[in-house]
């Protein structure tokens, strides 16, 4: 097994920590980065979220990219919710109390099973997401009664790579990708040129969701492994390489 890493520079340590410990070899190549949108000091957004009664983070840029617009400064009188556990983590890292969803289903699917996120009558939510997210959690959220808003303060954008570097992962003997978002693996298949599709579709995938999941079975791989969450964790075990 050698593996491909692709989250967005900086995001990869753990997983570059667990497969050195595990004398596992890889290759690291961000298929994604991502910056601070043009609203993430837009004054509505930002009081729309200080007057929320619940606000969810979608991910740790999320997190990382509102803290930065809020000075750390996060309102007590809030109920905090995380899509997965690396994000929880986030959160507590800034003193910040949250509620996540179920550690079996770590997406906007599990957390939508929360009993707290069932009667929500009047009640505003703000989602701090990223640009062009998807739609599933606020209409939802909004079925069940509550006024939903969105602060996207961050984008994500596909690094300039020249296509030059699928073939350095062929001969490298890459048989595994880690792929943490539809956008990665879309980038992925712009990426590779389609005389290397034969190799590419015979590498073993690990998706995060469902969503990604079919994604990819649609983008003709055969090998797609669903480890129902992004964070390191999750991944190793649909590697295989858990004690």
């Amino acid at each position: 097994m050698k593996v491909l890493l692709t989250r967005p520079e900086g995001r990869n340590q753990s997983m570059i920590e667990a497969l050195s410990q595990r004398q596992v070899p890889f290759v690291v190549t961000p298929l994604l980065e991502v910056i601070a949108t043009d609203d993430i000091y837009n004054e509505a957004d930002i009081a729309a979220f200080h007057h929320a009664d619940i606000v969810i983070f979608i991910s740790t840029n999320a997190v990382t990219y509102a803290a930065r617009a809020l000075n750390n400064h996060f309102p007590d009188n809030i109920d905090y919710y995380a899509v997965g556990q690396a994000t929880l983590l986030s959160l507590q890292a800034l003193g910040v109390n949250a509620i996540e969803a179920p550690t079996d289903c770590q997406q906007t699917e599990g957390l939508l099973t929360l009993p707290s996120l069932q009667a929500l009558d009047g009640q505003n939510i703000t989602i701090v997401r990223g640009v062009g997210g998807r739609e599933a959690l606020a209409e939802q959220l909004a079925q069940r009664g509550a006024i939903v808003s969105y602060w996207q303060v961050y984008q994500r954008e596909c690094p300039p790579l020249n296509h030059r570097v699928a073939y350095d992962w062929q001969q490298q003997n890459i048989d595994t990708i880690v792929i943490t978002s539809g956008q990665i693996l879309s980038h992925l298949m712009q990426l590779v040129p389609k005389e290397l599709f034969a190799w590419l579709h015979a590498c073993h995938i690990i998706v995060p969701s469902s969503r990604v999941y079919e994604q990819a079975i649609n983008a003709g791989f055969t090998h797609v492994t669903n480890a129902r969450a992004a964070n390191s964790d999750a991944v190793l075990i649909a590697l295989g390489l858990t004690a």
